[in-house]
């Protein structure tokens, strides 16, 4: 999934672990709405430095995973959370995408029509982790 918005804010990262770590930001969505949408998303590992060359105030289109789990209390009550994990940063005035080892959404774009051009696939071989 992809959203496009400007970055309110953006947070230290934290070290939540010794094997985990996580950065949050806020972007904002439909601005010129009258009730404007501040949504908190995250980066987590090796993606909490994508928002480094990203500015508050910049409009970005962010790439992410929505995830939800279950927690049931020890007194048996139940309750739902919800994380937005962003894995992708592109800023919207058309600089270069600020992750790689990321296929474009491009491809699915083109698949349904919405625009003309060909997917466009980005790969660091020299940070490539799969074994084959």
């Amino acid at each position: 999934m992809d959203v496009t918005g400007t970055v309110k804010a953006k947070f230290d990262t934290v070290q939540v672990s010794d094997k985990f770590k996580k950065r949050e930001f806020v972007l904002t969505i439909e601005p010129s709405s009258p009730y404007p949408q501040h949504v908190s998303l995250q980066l987590v590992q090796d993606k909490v430095n994508l928002i480094d060359n990203i500015s508050v105030g910049e409009e970005i289109k962010v790439y992410f995973n929505l995830k939800g789990r279950e927690w049931v209390s020890p007194q048996g009550e139940t309750k739902y959370f919800n994380t937005i994990d962003a894995w992708k940063l592109e800023k919207v005035s058309g600089a270069a995408p600020q992750a790689q080892n990321n296929y474009s959404n491009q491809t699915q774009q083109n698949a349904a029509g919405n625009n003309g051009t060909a997917p466009v696939f980005t790969s660091n071989v020299a940070d490539d982790d799969l074994p084959f």
